[in-house]
Formats: C-alpha cells, structure tokens, sequence
C-alpha cells in the first residue's frame, strides 16, 4: 500500500503502523517509549503526527496507529509543533533537571517561567512504563505502577526491597530517561532498595550479572548451569570456533 508522508510516497506492509514504516524509511518522529521489542506503547505522545484520510484530517499516535492505503501523513506541521511542544513542557515541569527532556525541551525551544519551575525537583521519571513491561516481559514481575494522579510511580511492593527482583537491570536498559538507580560497586548491584552479589565473567574478569539472573535465565531455559561468561566473551569464543570450523573444512 501506499502512504504519503511529508509529501513523499513510501510503500507500506500490511499490519505496519506509521512509526515502523517511518523508522524503515529513516523518517524521524521524536519518541521516548518505542524501543524494539516492546513496540505499542502509546505513553509519552510525543510521536503524535497528524493524517489525512480521505479528506477528513486527525491527529494519532504513529507508534499505535496502523497505516491506510492513501492516507497523507505529516509529522511536522504547525498543529504538531504546537501540540508537541505542550507535551514536551508538561514532561519539563515534572522532570526539570533530566538530560533526555531538557534536551527535547532545547530542540523544541521550550521555555517555562522560572516561578513555575521547581529546579530543586529531582524526578526522572516520565511515567512510560517501559521497566514494568521489560519486568513483566521477563516473567519477574518485580515492580509495578503503583498509585494515582500526582503520586503515580514506579516501584517494588510497599517500597521494599522485591524478593521478586533478580537484578538483571533490564529496566535500566530500557529507560528512556536513566531514571532508575543503579550502583555497581565492589562486585557488588544495589538497585531497588535490594543488594545483588555480582558474577564475574570467567574469561575476561569483569562483572556482567548477577546470581539470581544467571540462575533465573537457567532454569528458564531448562539448562544445566552453563559457564559464567559474559555476551561479548561468548560472541568471541563462537567466533573462533566458527573460523577453526571453517578452517578445517577448507
């Protein structure tokens, strides 16, 4: 199918939504919550774009919204910019002090009045919900949105420290905005509220998980206990076995 964005034609695949077909065409719309993997969100709104199908215009989420055979699409006019902007000024006024959204906050020349902005505000947290999903996607379930209106936030049961938690840190991996607090230290992780003793990668020497992420991943995959070596390491060794491999072959 055919869809015209920003005046050019692109070819579509069915079930494609606007955002994938832009991504694969190197068409930027600036996003916070769409990461590979964990596609759909929805959250932030910043990758609103505005269509027309039809003659009958509308502004949608490109990251949800699935592409029409000949609608028009715009990810820059004058509604967009403005509208935008306004998300970009409410995600200012809650994070004030991160890098990710006072850098949007540049590029869109966002300014908020000083009395309206309270720079001793320490939040980083834009509320997307991407470490729930990566959490629950890993079967842990560790932490949760919890709370509503203003004191909405992310974190384990009761603040505690989550017996649930295996420390694989892959809700810091998928943060858009470094919100969450991780601290690896003396071989050791403390990350929500619960310290982890780290694993040491047998070939090179450096910490790469933690214990309970090692063995969690084990027995998930039903395998025997594998040795501790860390991705690049293995991606090394499979390399050379492959080149010995072929070596022997030719």
């Amino acid at each position: 199918m055919k869809v015209k964005i920003n005046g050019k034609l692109y070819n579509g695949n069915t079930g494609e939504t606007l955002m994938e077909l832009a991504k694969r065409n190197n068409i930027y719309i600036p996003n916070l919550c769409h990461k590979k993997g964990f596609e759909g969100q929805g959250r932030c709104r910043l990758c609103i774009v505005e269509i027309n199908d039809g003659g009958k215009t509308k502004i949608v989420s490109s990251c949800v919204y699935p592409i029409k055979d000949g609608i028009e699409v715009s990810t820059n006019s004058d509604k967009i910019i403005k509208i935008r902007k306004n998300i970009i000024l409410l995600l200012l006024l809650r994070t004030p002090n991160n890098d990710t959204i006072k850098s949007l906050a540049k590029e869109y020349n966002v300014d908020i009045h000083y009395k309206y902005l309270d720079n001793k505000k320490k939040e980083n947290c834009i509320l997307c919900g991407l470490c729930v999903e990566a959490c629950d996607k890993l079967g842990t379930k560790a932490i949760s949105l919890v709370n509503r209106g203003t004191t909405k936030k992310v974190s384990t049961p009761y603040d505690d420290a989550s017996k649930d938690c295996i420390g694989c840190a892959a809700c810091v991996e998928v943060c858009p905005t470094d919100a969450i607090s991780i601290d690896d230290k003396n071989g050791k992780r403390t990350i929500w509220n619960r310290t982890f003793n780290l694993v040491s990668c047998s070939i090179c020497g450096k910490y790469f998980t933690t214990y309970e992420a090692l063995k969690y991943t084990d027995d998930k995959l039903n395998i025997e206990k594998e040795n501790q070596i860390c991705n690049s390491c293995k991606r090394k060794e499979i390399s050379k076995k492959f080149k010995e491999s072929f070596k022997n072959t030719y």
